[in-house]
């Protein structure tokens, strides 16, 4: 049985723990309340461990933020295959940005999101993540075993992952500045669905490829997310919406919702 995997006798979802570290410097900020003091309820993450080697942990480590589509992705992958994980949460509006302290960019050089140390490999990229994560560990399948079947997978998630959420990722927004930012982020997405909607009428039937959930579900869910944030008017597309619908009933996906991470704000929680 691979490193890092769960006997397939229970639906396999991650535990989703905090590291040891993080786990303290909570209660220590529970109990004197530093770091904690004037701040939005946004803010309130727990102070990020940057210290872990890629040897010194014992189960795979991810480094996240709980509404990064990026690393959403890989939580519903590591979910989806069983994989029992630790979360280290990388705020990416307090202080500036954790992901771009110095600490951070040793393991990031693009001071972003995702991070997965996993096998004593340091790996970043959600979608070479995915793909590791299938490569090594290839129970249940993300890809068809037919290679035009799996060339569309990768198109839908490459239209995602390269054609809508890069340009309206937080970076990119922060560049167009407070007032343009809704208007810029609604018309890419919009734009992007119209593209996803008119390629899964002739792919999708349950999901986005077929009966089976593959890496193209992984992207679009969270894609999905950023719509509504974005206030794009997703009665435009039905095949979008009814995937996500089917994919929300699965227990990998409740997991990894951005509503249920142990940085989560307390009102943004299910």
């Amino acid at each position: 049985m691979p490193k890092g995997k769960r006997p397939m006798t229970t639906f396999p979802i991650a535990k989703r723990k905090m590291t040891e570290r993080v786990r303290k410097r909570e209660e220590e900020v529970e109990a004197t309340g530093s770091g904690m003091r004037d701040e939005p309820a946004w803010g309130r993450a727990p102070q990020p461990d940057f210290s872990s080697d890629e040897d010194e942990v014992d189960n795979p480590l991810l480094y996240s933020y709980f509404r990064s589509s990026c690393a959403w992705r890989v939580r519903i992958a590591l979910n989806l295959k069983g994989i029992e994980y630790d979360q280290a949460p990388v705020h990416l509006i307090k202080d500036g940005g954790q992901q771009n302290s110095e600490e951070y960019k040793q393991k990031n050089p693009m001071a972003q999101v995702p991070t997965l140390i996993i096998d004593g490999h340091k790996l970043t990229q959600s979608m070479a993540i995915l793909e590791y994560l299938e490569e090594t560990r290839p129970d249940p399948p993300l890809l068809p075993k037919d290679p035009a079947t799996r060339a569309k997978v990768r198109m839908i998630a490459e239209t995602v992952n390269a054609g809508i959420q890069p340009i309206q990722n937080l970076s990119v927004l922060q560049k167009v500045g407070d007032e343009k930012k809704m208007e810029w982020g609604h018309y890419w997405i919009d734009r992007g669905f119209t593209a996803l909607e008119t390629v899964l009428g002739e792919t999708a039937g349950k999901y986005c490829v077929g009966d089976q959930v593959t890496m193209a579900d992984l992207c679009l869910v969270p894609q999905l997310y950023n719509a509504t944030r974005f206030k794009v008017d997703l009665s435009k597309f039905p095949a979008i919406t009814r995937v996500c619908g089917n994919l929300a009933e699965l227990e990998a996906f409740k997991a990894a919702d951005y509503s249920r991470q142990p940085d989560t704000p307390e009102d943004l929680k299910a």
